[in-house]
């Protein structure tokens, strides 16, 4: 996985060169962020790059709640897994 590049860009930018901010995270798939007197405030990214990133999370989520199943017990023998997706599959 490509580490995504980061630009800082003070405030007044938003309003006085919002395409060139969206050219750059649409075009060099950048994130800016936006700072406020000097600190980070808010992070603009384009519209593909936040749907990766919400796809990843929400696969980590699923990866966090499926290992805190097997540290629990919370488990079945994957015949029965197995079993219960061909019956949906087959509409029973």
């Amino acid at each position: 996985m490509i580490p995504l590049q980061e630009t800082i860009r003070p405030s007044a930018d938003l309003r006085n060169h919002y395409s060139d901010i969206s050219r750059q995270c649409r075009e060099e798939k950048e994130a800016v962020i936006i700072t406020v007197n000097g600190r980070g405030d808010t992070v603009s990214l384009s519209y593909e790059e936040y749907k990766r990133m919400k796809a990843r999370l929400e696969l980590l989520e699923i990866l966090a709640e499926a290992e805190e199943d097997v540290k629990n017990n919370r488990v079945a023998p994957i015949e029965n897994t197995f079993r219960d997706l061909r019956a949906i599959l087959q509409g029973e």
